[in-house]
């Protein structure tokens, strides 16, 4: 259970970043205005806030394996909300990234 509400909460961290980053840049390089920003600015603090609720206590571990989170969610939220169709290399590396986080987070520890 506690595997699953950790890969819970860094879906729901991975939302509230990119799509805090994505409404940030769409505010002001899509020129939407400041309300787009500021719902950004709202999300990406909300992000902060989830990422707390990682059952590991261990900043530096929890914000290590997010990165791997970040980059498989960018590509993803890429494809979903702007038509990115990433390449091979670009899913290789996402593969990557995510079997980084299964062993910084889940890899038995002594």
């Amino acid at each position: 259970m506690t595997i699953i509400r950790s890969l819970l909460l860094f879906a729901l961290a991975a939302l509230a970043e990119i799509g805090g980053a994505w409404l940030v840049w769409q505010g002001v390089r899509e020129q939407r205005g400041l309300l787009w920003i500021g719902a950004g600015v709202v999300a990406l603090g909300l992000y902060g806030f989830v990422a707390t609720l990682q059952p590991d206590a261990n900043f530096g571990r929890i914000l290590a394996a997010y990165g791997g989170v970040f980059v498989a969610g960018s590509l993803a939220w890429g494809m979903v909300v702007d038509g990115f169709r990433p390449d091979r290399w670009d899913v290789i590396g996402a593969v990557v990234c995510l079997l980084g986080v299964l062993v910084i987070m889940y890899a038995p520890r002594g």
